[in-house]
């Protein structure tokens, strides 16, 4: 056989290196780029741990050793010791393919049963008044509707019902949609913020961009939906990014911890001891909402939770004090 025949002969495909393959299993079944950077991290560590040793040559002993050393030695919280032996197990399970035993029979980590840190109304006033411009209107609407960050930082154009008085929710914890309620004093503010984005929208279409990233291949079902006004992010970036997962340039939603960070500065401006994060503003819209008479099924649709055992945690302010009780102290 001489050079030139072998010169076309097709080069052998190298089968993707493990890791690799997690994260096509991942995509394949339409995780979230946050779960798979999780469970690729965990993967990666867990074979760390042990000297580099290949996952088939390990069982439950290595596994429980792992997760033991995380709750021992790095003294991590029992949701972190859960999160990494989910991508462990996603790992034998899905990538692996070993349907093992004792891949059930590892215990999970119990987790601690915490009241949420809430804000009085008049902290909520004093924790916003010391926000402004697009970082005062994320919070706002946090407390003024009960979204998670992301939620409200993923919010499209399309999604923003004026008419209604309602926000479409779209791919909430758990996949799902659901309808929240558009506080009125938001309604101007966030026709101003949308005008915004959309000066930034026609400076990308200008540039021969102002495509935004779609969900599970929308691009390709909607050929121009890409850069269509109503798929836009209410609340884009500044800057644009390269996209980790295609390497496409595009204009991304806001940060989130941009907001954190400001909804951290303004507490401490404020004079607020609690600790404040975003999240802490959704946990005061369900527990104002419940101290004004709302129904709790309707604050736990509003929240999205699957089930209302997990509204009721936020029914520990209903009583007035210590669940309502008066204290033998103050009798005497």
């Amino acid at each position: 056989m001489d050079a030139h025949s072998v010169s076309r002969q097709p080069a052998v495909r190298q089968p993707p290196r493990l890791l690799e393959s997690m994260r096509e299993r991942i995509r394949v079944l339409h995780y979230s780029i946050r779960t798979e950077q999780a469970y690729v991290d965990w993967a990666r560590r867990f074979i760390l741990f042990h000297d580099k040793r290949h996952p088939r040559e390990m069982g439950a002993p290595e596994v429980t050793a792992f997760l033991t050393h995380l709750a021992v030695e790095r003294n991590v919280s029992a949701s972190t010791q859960n999160q990494a032996k989910a991508a462990i197990l996603f790992l034998y399970k899905e990538v692996l393919q070993h349907d093992l035993p004792w891949l059930d029979e590892i215990v999970s980590a119990r987790k601690a049963r915490r009241l949420p840190v809430v804000l009085t109304q008049r902290e909520v006033r004093e924790l916003l008044m010391h926000l402004q411009g697009t970082q005062w209107l994320v919070a706002s609407l946090l407390y003024g509707t009960g979204m998670r960050i992301l939620e409200a930082l993923r919010l499209r154009v399309k999604d923003v019902e004026f008419e209604r008085r309602e926000l479409i929710v779209r791919e909430g914890k758990g996949n799902k949609d659901r309808v929240t309620v558009l506080p009125e004093n938001l309604i101007t503010p966030l026709r101003e913020q949308m005008e915004r984005a959309r000066a930034l929208h026609r400076k990308d279409l200008d540039a021969g961009l102002g495509a935004v990233w779609l969900p599970d291949a929308l691009a390709v079902k909607y050929a121009n939906a890409a850069t269509a006004w109503g798929w836009q992010y209410v609340f884009p970036s500044a800057v644009r990014s390269v996209d980790p997962r295609s390497g496409v340039q595009r204009r991304h939603h806001l940060l989130e911890q941009s907001v954190q960070k400001a909804v951290a500065l303004a507490a401490r401006r404020a004079g607020i001891d609690k600790p404040c994060t975003p999240h802490v503003l959704r946990h005061s819209f369900a527990t104002h909402m419940l101290q004004a008479g709302y129904d709790i099924r309707t604050v736990q649709e509003l929240l999205g939770h699957k089930d209302v055992s997990t509204t009721m945690i936020y029914t520990h302010v209903l009583n007035k004090g210590g669940r309502g009780v008066l204290s033998p102290l103050d009798t005497l």
